[in-house]
């Protein structure tokens, strides 16, 4: 049944999590996933139907890490203004460690554009709840517009993952917490 948790699960989903992110998904294939987890091709079956569902699974575990993450900041900031100021400082020291290849959520979109692929749909489930978790603090703030204030975070944050893999990430990490702190300001 796929879903199912096990230790060759864990070391598929360990492995294609790092082959994906470092290499991009469709230049990694499922084959070389089962290698190099050192996992038959039939238990990769027993957990997956597909690559497409290994890389949904990639991109939920990793949904997963990024709420957990967040939703402990929140819970020890409190405060909604700290806590935006703790999630763009949190981006942008992302964007400067070793082996920062940009956004997985983005990479994936780009490399699944259709929009009912069960990729892009595990990419649009993400975004909507960051988007959310956003807003809901623009609007513990008290802004005129907390959907437009998260949409605009959303774009900097966007912005600061392509440019930093593109440019200097150091700058494009000073940007983000400059582009936040300016939407703090504006209320």
């Amino acid at each position: 049944m796929p879903g199912r948790r096990s230790e060759a699960r864990e070391r598929l989903l360990t492995t294609a999590s790092r082959l994906f992110y470092t290499e991009g998904i469709r230049a990694v294939g499922v084959d070389r996933v089962m290698a190099e987890a050192e996992v038959a091709r039939g238990t990769f079956y027993r957990h997956f139907e597909g690559k497409d569902d290994l890389v949904r699974a990639y991109l939920e575990a990793t949904d997963q890490q990024i709420r957990s993450r967040l939703t402990a900041a929140k819970e020890e900031v409190g405060d909604p203004s700290a806590f935006l100021e703790v999630v763009a400082r949190g981006i942008g020291d992302e964007l400067c460690t070793a082996g920062f290849r940009g956004c997985p959520f983005i990479n994936a979109a780009a490399e699944y554009p259709e929009r009912d692929s069960v990729v892009h749909k595990a990419v649009l489930a993400h975004r909507a709840w960051f988007h959310q978790l956003l807003q809901d603090a623009f609007q513990q703030l008290g802004v005129a517009d907390p959907k437009r204030s998260a949409d605009a975070m959303m774009v900097l944050r966007d912005g600061a993952m392509i440019a930093s893999y593109l440019d200097d990430a150091e700058a494009a990490g000073v940007t983000l917490v400059h582009g936040a702190a300016a939407l703090l300001a504006a209320g």
